[in-house]
């Protein structure tokens, strides 16, 4: 059976279930999820997990995550992207000088009001269901952190392009919207491509088309310990402590705390553990049962 990783370039126009209902008729696959949601119109970086691996997608989606976003200035619509109703138009004054001034208003820990268009569920219901009877309902800002803001270009009098560094939870396309709000013209999001997530790249993608053009998908599977690369490996020397660590029993031995990919005596992956006080700890196993 197919366990890992694919990193999916995923295309514009595909939601991220899309993505996923695609890959279960390749791999022949139910146990497929991701991590990271994208917008329809969202391009690039998809973390999916196939099989055992799915139990790496809460880890996954904990990470923070890059951006290039498309801002265009002057333009308010109801979706805060382009893909939404034109609200307003408003004539853009101010140059990339302005709207580099305003950008340090967005940096750091902010709260960020979610949009209506949003998956969020208010009793029961998703916040875009309501805003496609017209219906808006007041929603409690959230804490996000954007950790990098800068633009990187401009493409014409009134886009930009940003990148943007932001833990999980941010809505890109309303922070488009409020530097648009701040600079006093309105903006709205006209592009937006994943470059990072969950410690993966671009670099590291495939298109569906190249999985569909290969006669083994399996073989482009990372290996799912790919996901905890940060965290040191911990090699147990003894069948013992092996075993203890198969059956979920904590392990005592002599090592540093901290959290630890731990393996096998054959350097097969057993588990993320954490290390306290002499005793190591299952966090979640992924060996073969």
């Amino acid at each position: 059976m197919a366990n890992g990783i694919l990193i999916i370039d995923k295309p514009a126009g595909w939601t991220s279930h899309d993505v996923v209902a695609k890959l279960r008729g390749i791999f022949r696959e139910r146990r497929i999820g991701h991590a990271g949601t994208l917008d329809p119109m969202a391009t690039g970086v998809l973390p999916v997990f196939v099989g055992r691996a799915t139990r790496a997608v809460e880890f996954a989606a904990e990470g923070e995550k890059e951006y290039l976003a498309g801002l265009r200035l002057g333009t308010v619509t109801d979706t805060q992207d382009t893909t939404g109703t034109v609200l307003e138009t408003h004539p853009v004054t101010g140059d990339r000088a302005a709207l580099e001034a305003v950008l340090s208003q967005f940096r750091g820990e902010i709260l960020q009001v979610p949009p209506m268009y949003s998956a969020i569920k208010r009793q029961g219901q998703k916040l875009y269901e309501l805003a496609r009877r017209g219906q808006e309902v007041a929603r409690d800002p959230r804490p996000i952190t954007i950790h990098a803001l800068e633009v990187t270009s401009q493409v014409s009098p009134t886009d930009y392009l940003l990148r943007v560094v932001c833990s999980k939870g941010t809505y890109v396309r309303t922070l488009c919207h409020d530097i648009g709000q701040a600079l006093g013209c309105g903006g709205t999001m006209f592009s937006l491509r994943r470059i990072q997530a969950a410690g993966f790249s671009l670099d590291q993608a495939v298109t569906l088309d190249q999985i569909q053009a290969t006669d083994d998908p399996a073989a482009l599977l990372l290996p799912v310990d790919t996901c905890f690369a940060g965290h040191p490996i911990l090699l147990l020397k003894s069948a013992t402590a092996e075993k203890k660590m198969r059956n979920g029993t904590p392990v005592n031995l002599e090592a540093p705390d901290g959290v630890y990919r731990v393996y096998s005596r054959q350097q097969e992956f057993l588990a993320l553990a954490r290390q306290e006080a002499g005793r190591l700890t299952t966090i979640k196993s992924f060996f073969e049962v």
